[in-house]
Formats: C-alpha cells, sequence, structure tokens
C-alpha cells in the first residue's frame, strides 16, 4: 500500500470520484510527493469530500471558498504542493469569481474539477455546467441558463496550463494530473465523470461514446488552436492538454518571493504585530 492510502468513502458505488481519487494517488507517488509536503484543499461537495480520503495536509472550507486558502498557504510557503480538488458546482459557482482572478494571479497551485453537471450533494439541481433544457426535480421546466464552459474561459482568461480529463480513462488522467502538479504556475484540470444518482444525461456510456483524446499531432501552444479545440463538445470531447503556456508565476514576480524564502522563514517585526493586536483586539 502506497503513502497515499485512501479511506472508506460516502460516495455512491459507480460514481466517478473513485477513479478520480484513485488517478490522484497514483500521481502523487509516481511524483514521489511525501504526504507532510502536499497540501489538499476543497470547498463544501461530494468531490469536495476527496481530501478527506488521502493521507496528506488537507483544508475543507466555505463553499466555493477553496481557491482563496489555497492561494493563501501556497503564498506563505511555496515548498508544499497545494491541490484544490472539488466540484463544478463549488468551483464554478460559488466559487466562480475566485476561479477567475486567480487565473489572473498565476498563483502555482493545482485545481482538479469533478465535472459532473449538476450539484451531488445537494439533491441534483443543475449546476453551471448543466446543459441547457436539462430537467431536475428543481429545475422542472429544464435550466433555462446557458451552461458554462470552463476549459474555453480558462483560456481565454489567461491560464497557462488548461486540460481536460474523463474519470474512465484512467492512464490519461494520471498522466494530465501529473503534468499539471509539475507546472510551474496555476494549472487547471476539468475532470468529466457520471453521477449515476442524479444525472442520467450525461452518464458513463455517454462520455464514453464522445471522449476523444488528444492525439500527438495536436499542438497545446497554438492558443487559436486550443480555442477552437475548447469549443467542441457536441459530435467530440477532446481530452488531454488542451493549452499550454510558459508563464511567470506569482511569486516569481513579487519581490519579496521570488528569492525562494518563503513568507514563512522571513523576519518578522512582532513589535508591529503586537501594536496592531493591541490596536484592534
Amino acid at each position: 500500500m502506497g503513502k497515499f492510502t485512501t479511506y472508506e468513502t460516502a460516495w455512491c458505488p459507480g460514481c466517478g470520484n473513485f477513479a478520480i481519487l484513485n488517478s490522484l494517488k497514483t500521481a502523487l507517488e509516481e511524483l514521489d510527493k511525501d504526504p507532510k509536503d502536499v497540501l489538499m484543499v476543497a470547498g463544501i461537495g461530494q468531490a469536495a469530500k476527496t481530501p478527506q480520503y488521502i493521507s496528506a495536509n488537507s483544508f475543507c472550507g466555505l463553499h466555493g471558498r477553496a481557491l482563496p486558502a489555497a492561494v493563501a498557504a501556497k503564498i506563505a510557503n511555496e515548498k508544499l504542493t497545494v491541490i484544490v480538488d472539488s466540484g463544478d458546482g463549488d468551483s464554478y459557482g460559488e466559487g466562480g469569481n475566485h476561479f477567475i482572478h486567480n487565473i489572473r494571479r498565476n498563483v502555482n497551485i493545482t485545481h482538479f474539477v469533478h465535472d459532473n453537471q449538476i450539484y451531488g450533494l445537494t439533491k441534483g439541481q443543475a449546476s453551471p455546467t448543466s446543459k441547457e433544457g436539462h430537467v431536475t426535480e428543481v429545475q422542472t421546466d429544464g435550466s433555462m441558463n446557458t451552461p458554462l464552459n470552463p476549459v474555453l474561459m480558462a483560456i481565454a482568461a489567461g491560464a497557462g496550463f488548461v486540460a481536460r480529463g474523463f474519470s474512465g480513462d484512467a492512464k490519461q488522467l494520471v498522466t494530465l494530473m501529473k503534468e499539471a502538479i509539475s507546472y510551474p504556475g496555476y494549472a487547471f484540470v476539468d475532470i468529466l465523470q457520471p453521477c449515476i444518482s442524479f444525472n442520467k444525461i450525461n452518464t458513463f456510456a455517454y462520455y464514453k461514446s464522445k471522449v476523444s483524446p488528444l492525439g500527438e499531432e495536436y499542438d497545446p501552444t497554438n492558443k487559436a488552436a486550443a480555442i477552437m479545440t475548447a469549443m467542441e463538445g457536441e459530435e467530440r470531447i477532446p481530452t488531454g492538454i488542451i493549452y499550454r503556456e510558459d508563464k511567470l508565476d506569482f511569486h516569481r514576480k513579487h519581490n519579496l518571493l521570488k528569492d525562494g524564502k518563503t513568507l514563512i522563514e522571513q523576519e518578522r517585526n512582532t513589535k508591529v504585530i503586537e501594536a496592531l493586536i493591541n490596536r484592534f483586539v
């Protein structure tokens, strides 16, 4: 048994979360990461339970607020491998604003989103990625909203590493996870997965019939081509690294951080801190 041991979960049998969790554990093992050096962060949701099922440091915060906590931890201690692992509702709905602005900051964290196109924890209402017309017990006339395309949004917002995976293709998913974790900047992977309890449209069979891994001839550095690829999805759903660009991350741009000395290692002026405490407490 490896360092990143998994535990009994509260997920439904057949849920795509199992495969994503196993792929993540495999990726961390193959990268030879030590659990003490890994921080798993999530918000609220079925996917957001992932940090509870893996042997590493973990933080589960408010709904949609995983990214601020992850970013703060990474800024304070660059030596941590920080991974946000959460769902489409948590990351794109409640957390949509943080999603956009962390792309702009380019803090060196990895963001894995379990995208089942439904709110699984709160009993199946439409999520930001649910297709228009998707009928649920809440949206009885079907979702009236245009579905979010997170891959297209990430590229357009300036993300340097954007990928799409599928829980049913473990070999590719492990590779994508390893590439994302190793990327020196904000790395985003949208991971398609079925929700067997509440989404009867985007099933495992549905994805298997549409998912199409990108071949070696595909050039992920071509942004125009990446945008066109991100817009596909009706006849086929491309998976793989959709876009990749070398960019300076947040630490390399910041005068206090670019020399590699973490905030927790730097000298602190305790008098200033004590004065602030005395003033406000």
